[in-house]
């Protein structure tokens, strides 16, 4: 009988492909989710779907859920997708679950995911980092004000590049409210290529890693077509990745970076969880055995792409740049993520995701990035046992 393996994290295209990869290995995939996951419940080729309930709305019955879940099934290892993961170290360290779930320990999940605590991580290590200010209070926003011109503000907590400010004018600042509950850092603006890198860790050394870049974005940055960097640009990040992967021991990292001038890479901020690196390894057998602890995983050359966002993203934006040529060779020479062979459900179930968020985005006042994290993100409140008790146990 084959091992099970509990992919979380069911909406994102990434878990698609881990389970895929996993299946190709002689692994039994099962995925979950605290959201409709349709990507994934129509898929053929990735595995049964099942649900958990939102850690951030109800973390005690999220807790009992993947509690029955760890029984029911008795995976061999959970591999957390998106930011789950947070919620997920934190319960594995209560529960004793910890050898069974794929990521870094949940002090080393925080350091990697606030963006001034892996700045200060780069330094220590001696990897390039731009110079990073954290600004708690309207003192510090003060202080750092001045020098706007070439600075780069976001928020610690956030993703996708929610609320990113680029050199920001008066007016923008003037918004800002930074308090030591919700900091903001401040960089040294780095203009070049921006680019990602995608690692597995095991034990605290690589054994599958990914370096690639995103012509085709969406509004805030986040990518959905991926082409592999030239192989002196990623024989550049590698190092990189390996002082992180020591320090992250065992799961998944991925760090956005910028190519500045003469080449030198620098590090903006890190992901300790799936990405869309990936999809680079379209589905291979020995990309799933890296990821048990069994051998070494290469990516595939060739670039690839999300195709649902590629025709309603991707098509309006090239027309609307004169960008069709573009498009139509990516289109072209890209392998689609989402489908597999005898596997096209997923493009049908990105859509019915789309309209669920798309419907959360509506009722809340968030943006669509902001609505498919909201159940499950983390901006870095304490996730404390008391949390999975029953409410009426619940000091």
């Amino acid at each position: 009988m084959a091992e099970r393996v509990l992919i979380t994290g069911a909406r994102a295209v990434a878990a698609l492909d881990l389970a895929r990869s996993l299946r190709a290995a002689g692994y039994e995939p099962h995925l979950a989710d605290c959201s409709p996951a349709w990507i994934a419940r129509a898929s053929r080729s990735a595995g049964p779907v099942h649900r958990y309930a939102s850690p951030v709305d109800q973390p005690a019955a999220f807790a009992r859920d993947v509690r029955r879940l760890i029984t029911r099934l008795d995976p061999v290892r959970i591999i957390p997708t998106c930011e789950e993961v947070f919620h997920l170290a934190a319960l594995a360290e209560a529960d004793a679950f910890s050898e069974r779930l794929f990521a870094p320990r949940p002090d080393r999940l925080t350091t990697l995911h606030a963006k001034d605590r892996f700045a200060a991580l780069c330094r220590s290590l001696s990897l390039p980092v731009p110079d990073t200010t954290v600004v708690a209070d309207q003192a510090a926003l003060a202080d750092v004000a001045g020098r706007a011109g070439d600075q780069v503000f976001k928020p610690v907590w956030s993703r996708f590049g929610a609320r990113t400010l680029v050199v920001p004018g008066p007016a923008a600042l003037a918004n800002l409210v930074p308090t030591p509950d919700a900091p903001w850092v401040v960089q040294r603006r780095i203009i070049g290529e921006e680019v990602s890198f995608y690692a597995v860790c095991r034990e605290g050394r690589v054994v599958a890693f990914c370096a690639y870049g995103s012509d085709w974005r969406l509004p805030g940055g986040a990518g959905y077509a991926f082409r592999p960097l030239p192989a002196h640009q990623t024989a550049r990040l590698r190092p990189l990745a390996d002082a992180l992967a020591a320090f992250a021991g065992t799961g998944q990292i991925a760090c956005d970076a910028i190519f500045g001038a003469h080449g030198q890479p620098w590090l903006i901020e890190c992901n300790p969880r799936a990405t869309s690196g990936i999809h680079l390894f379209d589905r291979a057998p020995a990309f799933g055995q890296a990821l048990m602890g069994r051998g070494e995983a290469e990516p595939v050359a060739g670039p690839c792409h999300l195709s649902t966002a590629l025709w309603l993203q991707g098509l309006p934006t090239a027309l609307r740049r004169g960008q069709l040529a573009d498009w139509r060779i990516q289109r072209r020479d890209g392998r689609d993520a989402l489908a597999a062979p005898d596997d096209a459900g997923p493009r049908l179930g990105a859509l019915a995701d789309v309209a669920v968020f798309g419907l959360r985005a509506a009722r809340g006042g968030r943006s669509l990035t902001g609505a498919m994290t909201a159940d499950i993100e983390w901006n870095g409140q304490p996730l404390t046992p008391d949390l999975w008790l029953p409410d009426p146990a619940r000091r």
